[in-house]
């Protein structure tokens, strides 16, 4: 047994440590009589506490008796000397993981639901008041989300309309059927390739940037200020994006549809031996004004989709910067996702249509 004497604290612990040390070196049991301990502070604590984690590591114990009532209140606060086991992490089961991604699931989807239901309201309630819609905003949306845009969706359907049109001429040059390629590269572009190539461009460009300024916005609580303040966060942040989105969206798919067909015109002019005027004249009899309507019908809807997930994922963002680009990260894959489909389900509604 080990007598410790004296005031044990900062000043009076490294003459205990060399007793401790003498004590603890034989291992097994170790008993310390602190009756005669007047005091002891954090410092002192702690020296035991060190020395009490060293025998259990070599299978030992240490034991305190005979303190103060002082001395035990302050060790009280410590209570270095209970083992406490390791907590095991309790791994939910499968049903149980389905189930929470279910409740996940189900809130997601009432919460967009209330975000489209609010932005229809207010847009249609903005458009029908004098001053419900702040025009200024949404001219600067429109640059920001049409404007700037432009060119690489204008390249992106250039390249993949030079591409359809490359990949089918090597097909149809067997069979004679050149002048088919005229035919492929109008009805592709403006009934799907148009829409979809803008579509997916304009949701990794605008879609990630919506969800990263309202994501910001959660995170800073400057929605929460808006809601202080009487604003309301849909009407005053989502309605002017809704509106830019769905008078630029069109505008970019005439735009890719545009450039892919001046793209696959090249094509067929220098590799398929069609004469511009040929390629002209069968494009203007293969294209329908349905198949144009059909393209922008599906860009409108594809801009609502970009917006409003972009704006779900972003007022739903909570933590700190790195909680931010995770939203941004879900807006671009759930828009893209959601983008494909809307164009596979408009697709089949048009073709039993026709």
């Amino acid at each position: 047994m080990l007598s410790l004497t004296g005031a044990l604290v900062r000043e009076g612990v490294l003459a205990a440590e060399k007793e401790l040390a003498t004590a603890i070196a034989q291992g097994g049991k170790v008993e310390i009589d602190l009756s005669a301990v007047t005091s002891i502070d954090s410092a002192g604590v702690a020296l035991l506490a060190t020395y009490a984690r060293r025998l259990r590591q070599d299978g030992g114990s240490l034991h305190l008796m005979g303190a103060r009532p002082e001395v035990e209140r302050t060790l009280e606060l410590f209570p270095f000397l209970e083992e406490v086991p390791p907590e095991v992490p309790n791994r939910p089961g499968w049903f149980e993981t389905m189930g929470e991604r279910g409740l996940v699931a189900r809130e997601v989807a009432l919460q967009y639901l209330v975000l489209c239901a609010d932005a229809a309201y207010f847009t249609v309630q903005g458009i029908w008041q004098r001053r419900g819609i702040r025009w200024s905003v949404v001219f600067y949306e429109m640059a920001m989300m049409g404007s700037k845009a432009t060119g690489v969706v204008g390249l992106i359907s250039f390249l993949v309309g030079t591409t359809i049109t490359l990949q089918s001429a090597d097909q149809l040059r067997q069979f004679g059927a050149n002048i088919f390629a005229v035919n492929l590269i109008g009805i592709s572009m403006t009934r799907e390739l148009g829409p979809l190539m803008a579509a997916i461009v304009v949701a990794g460009r605008s879609g990630s940037a919506v969800a990263a300024e309202l994501g910001t916005m959660m995170v800073s609580e400057e929605i929460d200020a808006l809601k202080t303040l009487g604003l309301h966060p849909t009407r005053f942040l989502v309605v002017p994006k809704l509106l830019a989105i769905t008078i630029t969206q069109p505008l970019l798919t005439i735009l890719a549809d545009a450039a892919g067909i001046f793209g696959g015109f090249l094509v067929c002019t220098s590799y398929l031996d069609i004469a511009p005027g040929v390629f002209f004249d069968r494009l203007q009899e293969s294209l329908y004004l349905k198949d144009l309507m059909t393209g922008l019908i599906k860009s409108v809807v594809f801009a609502q989709l970009i917006v409003t997930i972009g704006a779900i994922c972003g007022l739903r963002t909570r933590g700190g910067a790195d909680a931010v680009g995770r939203s941004t990260t879900v807006a671009v894959v759930a828009g893209i996702f959601a983008v494909i489909v809307a164009d596979a389900i408009a697709s089949l509604i048009f073709y039993f249509g026709a």
